[in-house]
């Protein structure tokens, strides 16, 4: 999808907004279900990316061999979409998940949403609204809910594995009570993380930026918000992320079901930070 991005100008865009290295995800076009992939984007890194750089190996429901095939030396580790997002990799085979935590001796990075939570929301929303549906619908169709039932089976199968897990873009405030704040990171065998557009947005953004937040996990509620700075206070989570994902205006100016999701973060989430910081907050909302 170089229309949009190429290695060449996300990095360029990273490194002029302060952030040194990225670690990309494995939703692209071929999907990087093969090691062979992964070596290609390595290979454009090397001669292009102006920052440094790490890439994950991605997962289907029927690359397993592949995946357990990887030298761990060669990836950052392996990505699982537990819900669909940008792209067709989509786990949710429980056998799949059962293998892949129990025999990878890698980092498992997972994006958790509950695939049959969201079907079931937005089929209601497609009967009621058609083509027409509100980006508002967003953090209703994937809710609280789809987040918290997809988190919980993660750090379940983790914790019977003993896999090192770390989940992506928290983006509830259920969440956070999967999370041990208890322990040093250094100790931690699952973690976690926050995406500055959640800490930055919520639900009340929808009717003025529409498409333009549309993202997935959803931006939820200004409760939700709130409740993500307190658990980065808090140590539950564990580390800020951009989830950096740039798409064409022409592309996100369609109705809800073509406007894909993703925001492009990597060159201003540092700035977003400071701009929160100089604004005499102290990151929970209280001036000081």
């Amino acid at each position: 999808m170089t229309h949009k991005a190429q290695i060449y100008t996300e990095s360029r865009a990273a490194v002029a907004g302060g952030t040194t290295s990225f670690m990309e995800m494995p939703n692209t076009k071929p999907p990087a279900l093969t090691r062979e992939l992964p070596e290609q984007k390595y290979a454009t890194a090397s001669r292009d990316s102006l920052a440094n750089y790490s890439f994950f190996m991605g997962t289907s429901n029927d690359n397993l061999d592949e995946v357990l095939r990887t030298d761990p030396a060669n990836v950052c580790g392996i990505k699982i979409f537990m819900g669909s997002s940008t792209g067709n990799m989509l786990v949710d085979d429980r056998r799949t998940l059962d293998n892949l935590f129990s025999r990878s001796h890698m980092l498992i990075a997972t994006h958790c949403e509950d695939e049959q939570t969201i079907k079931d929301q937005l089929a209601v929303h497609l009967a009621r609204y058609g083509e027409d549906i509100p980006f508002a619908a967003h953090p209703v169709i994937r809710d609280e809910l789809a987040c918290y039932r997809s988190s919980s089976m993660a750090i379940e199968l983790a914790r019977q594995h003993n896999t090192r897990l770390h989940i992506l873009h928290i983006s509830t405030a259920r969440e956070l009570d999967l999370f041990d704040a208890t322990k040093p990171l250094s100790e931690k065998k699952i973690t976690s993380e926050v995406c500055v557009h959640h800490l930055h947005f919520s639900a009340d953004d929808y009717p003025r930026l529409g498409s333009l937040i549309k993202c997935n996990p959803a931006i939820k509620y200004p409760s939700d918000r709130q409740a993500l700075w307190d658990g980065l206070l808090a140590d539950r989570l564990d580390i800020i992320a951009t989830d950096h994902a740039p798409h064409t205006w022409e592309e996100k100016q369609q109705k809800y079901m073509q406007a894909p999701s993703g925001l492009p973060l990597v060159q201003h989430a540092l700035v977003m930070m400071l701009q929160r910081g100089s604004q005499g907050e102290d990151f929970t909302g209280k001036t000081g």
